[in-house]
């Protein structure tokens, strides 16, 4: 495929998965609106529809809740071919959300999406609108899932990462219940392979935490304590630390003053705090179970993504040679788990694939910490997927088969984003 056949394509499934002021990331298996696909597909937007990109942003934002917290499921229009639907969230709000949120990486889209924007008057107005939105998100990340103050926030749902069925989430999912879960039907292995979606057990702890969360009528003040899982997930506070500090330097060319000092601050803090996280024996980050004090020794993509924040350059030169290592276990970075770990499956969700999305923000955050020599083999596999096997949600980094849903989305958009931000296409 030629690359500007590529970028035709990345653009079609954009249109087909747009609704007008927001996209779907697939039709049948993701229906609405999901927070951080939404954000990074407006990055795709962005090249060849800045105000589209600038609406993506401004619709997901704009059902921010009142505490600042953004949800990760907005339902704008009624589908039942998703479960758990709104009804089963019961938050209360118009259009019904979801009740928990997702990687915050809508600051980084709106930096990154003004810094190379054509039209300055439209993007400084809508970065003016956005900031103080998103520099509220970042705050109650702090304030609701940092508690204790230690500059690192905790997920209390394997949802809010993204990486929904990951190995590091075994251990500590033990301890959410099954029982008194109502009996649901899913719909997604309606739409894609059961045997690349998280099992039968895992759903139902997953609407174990939904339905206790519902219960405490979704006050972010009391369901940190509450949950029995609270995990400290280094990529998710990465993402969140790399847009703390792109908006505290957007904040400040702006004049929003209050806004540039105190996002520095938090992306300062949790800069400092992710070193407990580092895990010498695997050579990168690693998650910690808040409730346990454990720091786990899985070699997850969790760990790795943490290149996407200002990390201290001696960590992001041994990030960058973990990926090589990981070069040697696959035909095709980068892996969600180790392939020598004996936990990897190569085609089930965040337990091995390739996502394409994640790539990029390891190349991103290794490109900026001048760490370059693994990046241009990144890229390459990126594009290599999508010519093998097309634009499905995610790969098998051995065989290339595409898995999940296909017509993907923010798979598009990073197709898009990679090539014009490697200087692939003119």
């Amino acid at each position: 495929m030629q690359r500007h056949e590529m970028i035709d394509h990345a653009r079609l499934v954009m249109r087909d998965n747009d609704r007008g002021t927001y996209t779907v990331p697939t039709h049948g298996l993701y229906p609405f609106q999901w927070n951080w696909d939404s954000a990074l597909s407006a990055l795709g937007f962005s090249h060849f529809d800045e105000a589209r990109a600038w609406q993506e942003l401004t619709t997901l934002m704009a059902h921010q809740w009142a505490d600042g917290m953004v949800p990760h499921i907005i339902f704008h229009r009624p589908d039942d071919g998703y479960f758990p639907g709104p009804e089963v969230w019961g938050t209360g709000h118009t259009p019904p959300t979801s009740g928990i949120t997702q990687p915050a990486v809508a600051g980084f889209a709106v930096a990154r999406i003004h810094a190379r924007a054509h039209d300055k008057v439209l993007a400084d107005e809508q970065a003016r609108a956005l900031l103080p939105k998103i520099h509220a998100w970042h705050q109650w990340f702090y304030r609701c899932r940092d508690p204790q103050g230690t500059g690192l926030v905790a997920v209390l749902h394997p949802w809010e990462t993204g990486r929904d069925n990951s190995v590091d989430w075994d251990a500590a999912f033990e301890r959410v219940p099954t029982e008194g879960v109502a009996p649901f039907t899913r719909r997604d292995t309606t739409h894609a392979n059961p045997a690349h979606r998280p099992t039968d057990d895992q759903y139902k702890r997953y609407i174990w935490l939904v339905q206790t969360f519902r219960a405490l009528g979704w006050d972010n003040s009391k369901l940190h304590d509450a949950s029995p899982f609270q995990m400290v997930d280094p990529g998710f506070n990465a993402i969140l630390i790399r847009s703390c500090n792109d908006i505290a330097d957007l904040a400040e060319r702006l004049g929003l003053d209050d806004i540039a000092v105190q996002s520095r601050d938090m992306a300062r803090r949790g800069l400092d705090a992710m070193e407990t996280l580092w895990n010498d024996r695997l050579g990168q980050y690693a998650c910690l179970d808040r409730t346990t004090g454990d720091l786990l020794d899985s070699p997850s993509i969790g760990g790795i993504l943490a290149a996407f924040a200002p990390i201290p350059k001696a960590r992001a030169a041994a990030l960058s040679q973990r990926v090589e290592v990981l070069s040697h276990s696959c035909n095709y970075l980068v892996p969600s788990h180790d392939p020598t770990s004996p936990d990897f499956e190569g085609l089930r969700y965040w337990r091995g694939p390739v996502w394409l999305i994640v790539n990029f923000m390891i190349a991103d955050g290794l490109e900026q910490a001048g760490e370059t020599a693994m990046v241009p083999r990144i890229v390459g596999d990126c594009l290599a997927l999508i010519e093998d096997s097309g634009f499905a949600e995610y790969h098998d980094p051995i065989t290339a088969e595409p898995c999940g849903g296909a017509h993907f989305t923010w798979t598009a958009a990073m197709v898009i984003e990679l090539l014009y931000a490697h200087g692939l296409v003119v």
